[in-house]
């Protein structure tokens, strides 16, 4: 296990995008590894919500949607998947197989995670709790939704 790898990113295409790969703290002796996270130095918002994404068939495929204020932040506990973060404007993937990094989403990110394999464990921290008026579940709706933000700026 590496650290997770960007399929199609460059390193000027990271901060345009708002979404990137943060590297956890690791400790590693010959008692095993662990990773750890104090959520208000290290993760980009102090988490309200957290949920975990297992067992799903490699044929299917999670997220698909946005969300208009919810940040979040998905750690790889287990296995592998991959993740497409999209701004409207730049498309990236990630493969997240190792828990020493996580995936942050800024609000108004479509996301959509694939490819889990069978042993997949993914942890989703959210920056609030669930509200179904949050979400942005048509692509359509989202690409109107960044226009108008974009207008509005």
């Amino acid at each position: 296990m590496g650290a997770p790898s960007a399929a199609v990113a460059t390193e000027s295409v990271v901060p345009a995008l708002r979404s990137s790969l943060v590297p956890l703290r690791k400790a590693t002796d010959m008692r095993g590894s662990l990773v750890v996270a104090e959520f208000t130095d290290d993760l980009p918002f102090t988490p309200q919500r957290f949920f975990t994404v297992f067992d799903v068939p490699s044929r299917d495929v999670r997220g698909e949607h946005a969300h208009r204020q919810c940040e979040q932040f998905l750690v790889c506990l287990k296995g592998s998947v991959k993740a497409i973060v999209d701004d409207g404007l730049t498309r990236e993937e990630f493969l997240l197989d190792s828990p020493s990094f996580g995936l942050y989403m800024p609000a108004m990110t479509w996301g959509t995670q694939y490819a889990y394999s069978p042993d997949a464990v993914l942890a989703v921290f959210a920056s609030l709790p669930y509200d179904g008026t949050d979400y942005i579940r048509t692509y359509s709706e989202f690409q109107d939704a960044v226009v108008l933000a974009f207008v509005q700026n």
